[in-house]
């Protein structure tokens, strides 16, 4: 493998470890610290809305300046972020307002990130001579490590540490993926030379042009979409549904691992299109995924044993890293290398703010009805978007997709 596209995985799977160390860490703090789970709840709505902010701010930059800067410059301000905190509680001390201004800090860095890292990926395939479509592949492959492995390391931390000591070593993770990024060539991430900071294609719109380019796009419509929808039925099926019913079951602490087995399946799914993924048609890619994911959401909603939970859940892990990948390679082949940074921007600035919803209406079904009237209400929306987008003519007719 060159030596580009293996600092380019081992950049982008550290940055998504300590994303995930963080994301278990950092309510465990905000809960020990202020004592309330509403204040852990806060701290997490807090950062939502300037997540998304940053995601389509940070889109229109990292159009005009090298890829590799704009992944060095977020994982800066993440590490940045973090280390904040460890200071403070040495001494001012922490409070509910100090995690609300750091987790908003540390928005600025996390999707600004992913983003940059997405929108180089066409770049670092070309200068390493390798398939995009295996490079997807193993990224999609390298994100199911981090988070198989992150939860469980993050466990380890806080059993052994004080939550705001883990902060320290998060804050290092964001620094060494900072520097791995370092050693990636410039050249190998940049824009065209003519195409850099060009103020012929910034107009006074341009932070909603990712916005405008997915909506006016009908194949990037209708995959975005798709993703949104699964992003909902996944973080109620995972922030609320499985939480309430382990709590009910007392046994709260299996909850982590169906987070690891949704990452277990999402390796395999990744590699497996890594692997496999030229030779066989991009559309029974997408729509196998689609069909493999709605029978791990049955599975799940059935909430029988344990065994069948991880089960279904290593079963969404499997389609969704099929699916991801064909998605990935949608965007990649289908967005000008000089708006790609807006384009992905606009996605994952969407992709922060739907959980939110998916949780709340998880909630709310379960508050009027029961767990399995959740459950089944979750899998009918993800089997009825699928079908729909596999209805979709910009789906059956797209050669990007079907063949």
């Amino acid at each position: 493998m060159a030596r580009i596209v293996f600092f380019y995985l081992t950049s982008f799977g550290t940055s998504l470890l300590g994303n995930s160390i963080t994301a278990i860490a950092l309510p465990l703090l905000v809960l020990f610290t202020t004592g309330s789970p509403l204040g852990a709840g806060a701290v997490a709505i807090a950062a939502a809305l300037p997540a998304a902010v940053a995601g389509l701010l940070m889109g229109s930059l990292i159009d005009r300046i090298n890829r590799r800067t704009a992944a060095i410059l977020s994982d800066v301000i993440s590490a940045l972020a973090l280390i904040i905190l460890p200071v403070i509680d040495l001494t001012v001390g922490l409070n509910l307002g100090w995690f609300i201004a750091v987790a908003i800090l540390n928005s600025f860095g996390d999707v600004p990130g992913i983003t940059a890292r997405e929108a180089m990926l066409p770049a670092i395939a070309h200068a390493g001579r390798m398939e995009p479509s295996r490079l997807i592949g193993l990224r999609e492959s390298l994100a199911g490590v981090s988070l198989l492995v992150g939860p469980a390391i993050a466990g380890i931390l806080v059993a052994s540490l004080e939550p705001v000591t883990v902060m320290w070593a998060t804050s290092g993770i964001a620094a060494l993926a900072a520097l791995l990024t370092l050693v990636i060539p410039s050249r190998a991430s940049g824009l065209p030379p003519e195409r850099q900071g060009d103020p012929q294609h910034e107009t006074p719109g341009s932070v909603f042009h990712g916005l405008v380019v997915i909506f006016r796009t009908p194949l990037l419509r209708v995959v975005v979409l798709l993703g949104l929808a699964l992003a909902v039925v996944l973080a109620a099926t995972q922030g609320m549904v499985i939480p309430v019913h382990f709590a009910f079951q007392n046994e709260a602490g299996l909850v982590g691992f169906v987070l690891s087995a949704l990452a277990a399946g999402l390796l395999i799914g990744g590699g497996l299109f890594a692997v496999f993924g030229t030779r066989i048609p991009r559309r029974g890619w997408f729509t196998t995924g689609a069909i493999v994911v709605a029978v791990g959401f049955v599975v799940i909603g059935i909430l029988g044993p344990v065994w069948s939970i991880f089960t279904g859940a290593a079963i969404v892990g499997l389609g969704g890293g099929c699916m991801n990948a064909v998605v990935g390679l949608t965007f990649v082949e289908n967005v000008a290398d000089a708006e790609r940074g807006k384009v992905l921007g606009a996605q994952n600035a969407l992709m922060t703010l739907v959980p939110a919803a998916g949780i709340g209406v998880a909630a709310l079904l379960i508050e009027i009805g029961t767990l399995h009237l959740a459950t089944t209400a979750l899998a009918l929306l993800w089997i009825g978007a699928a079908a729909l987008a596999q209805l979709s003519p910009s789906i059956r007719r797209s050669g990007q997709v079907s063949t």
